[in-house]
């Protein structure tokens, strides 16, 4: 009894055991995880090189040793990295992919992901170590550099233009590719626009640009069109660039009057007569006027003026004689118009001024102390007067401040030795002729 007593209390421990020894080992495994699954690197230009970002991450609940990253296919290579490499738990590395083409066509490859993954028993003793590989996939293009021609604007448009003119536009070509481009040819399938500024061949290196002109001149009314045409050995070989414009039969500018006489005109003193300019047939533009000489000088107009058909603009010419003798100049108007330059023959005589005076005479006063005379003007009658002359001796006075085709009223008056006035006298008239 005694010893049955002793052995049923270790029963239940031996129970337990016995299950330890039956239920299998507990144990935990690291992971990791590579993004991207996969890279595209696209076109690369051959001699150069595309690089692309890859990370790695322990995704498990241990530390994980990186043992190797490798790299196949032609062109790709890994960088970033230094071994031995330990990740904790959570924790991430980055490194870069880098495809270099080594020429023209498609590469793929991959990258391997190698690191040792060990499985650990639940008493905390490592059961085993295994290497474990994640392959990302390559994929890329090696592309030969080229040229690409691109204009500026992509189109030129000159509106209408008068018969017998011309318009000039610019043009930009810029090479937008990777390699440099010969053009070879410029030219035009019409007649009426010609390229200038150019000097072929010439040579363009990648991202340089070449402006030049492109002229419009109609001979021909109507819409005009066509193409001028780039030749160059970039992957656009030849470049069209649309023209258009259109031609217009000039119009007429008629100057009205033809002839412009001044007469004679003092020297020093200006003159003015009028002028017309009017546009017929289609709408001229006048760009400019020249007088021959400095004597007769334009006013009332500035340039360019652009006239509709039948439209008119005045105009002043002024004549301002510099010396005695006769004046004579054209004066030229440039325009679009088929009759251009339109000229006016401009003639006057410079003459000396006339220097006009008014002589006053009076008789004495009957005083016996009179000391002078006073001499007062007005340019009413009636005044009110102005002196012109204090103290006169004499009983008479030449008044040269006149002007021209002026008329004026003087009146006199007697002053004593104590500088007493009489009063006025009666009042004369004088009419200054003009000129």
């Amino acid at each position: 009894m005694t010893g049955f007593g002793l052995v049923r209390p270790w029963a239940p421990f031996l129970f337990i055991l016995a299950l330890l020894s039956i239920l299998p080992s507990a144990a935990y495994s690291q992971q990791i995880a590579v993004a991207p699954s996969a890279l595209g690197f696209g076109n690369v230009l051959v001699g150069s090189s595309g690089t692309q970002p890859l990370s790695i991450t322990n995704t498990g609940g241990a530390s994980v040793s990186v043992s190797n990253v490798g790299v196949n296919g032609t062109g790709y290579a890994v960088s970033g990295l230094s071994y031995p490499l330990t990740l904790s738990p959570g924790q991430s590395v980055g490194l870069n992919v880098i495809f270099s083409p080594p020429a023209v066509g498609s590469d793929s490859g991959s990258v391997s992901v190698t690191v040792l993954t060990q499985t650990w028993k639940h008493n905390g003793k490592r059961s085993s170590s295994t290497a474990t590989t994640t392959m990302v996939s390559l994929s890329g293009s090696g592309i030969a550099a080229t040229g690409q021609i691109a204009p500026a604007p992509a189109i030129l448009s000159y509106g209408s233009l008068s018969l017998g003119t011309s318009q000039t536009l610019t043009e930009t070509l810029t090479n937008t590719g990777t390699a440099s481009v010969t053009i070879s040819q410029v030219g035009s399938s019409s007649a009426a626009f010609t390229a200038s500024g150019l000097s072929l061949p010439t040579i363009l290196g990648a991202g340089q640009s070449l402006t030049f002109n492109v002229v419009f001149a109609p001979t021909v009314s109507g819409s005009i069109s066509g193409n001028l045409a780039i030749l160059s050995n970039a992957s656009n070989p030849q470049l069209n660039i649309p023209l258009s414009g259109n031609g217009n039969t000039a119009g007429q500018l008629t100057l009205s009057p033809l002839a412009l006489n001044f007469g004679s005109v003092s020297t020093g003193s200006p003159a003015s007569l009028p002028g017309m300019l009017s546009a017929s047939g289609s709408s001229v533009t006048i760009s400019s006027a020249t007088s021959t000489s400095a004597e007769f000088v334009l006013s009332g107009i500035s340039f360019p003026t652009i006239l509709a058909a039948g439209q008119s603009v005045p105009f002043t010419v002024t004549f301002l004689p510099q010396a005695s003798g006769t004046a004579t100049a054209n004066l030229s108007f440039g325009s679009n118009a088929a009759n251009s330059p339109a000229t006016e023959s401009l003639s006057g005589n410079g003459v000396a001024p006339i220097q006009h005076g008014v002589d006053l005479s009076w008789g004495a006063s009957s005083s016996s102390n009179v000391a002078g005379y006073n001499v007062y003007r007005a340019g009413v009658s009636g005044g009110p007067y102005i002196s012109v002359a204090s103290a006169n001796a004499g009983t008479s006075f030449v008044d040269g401040s006149v002007q021209s085709g002026q008329t004026y009223y003087y009146v006199v008056t007697a002053v004593d030795t104590s500088g007493t006035e009489s009063g006025y006298s009666n009042q004369v008239q004088a009419v200054i002729p003009s000129p």
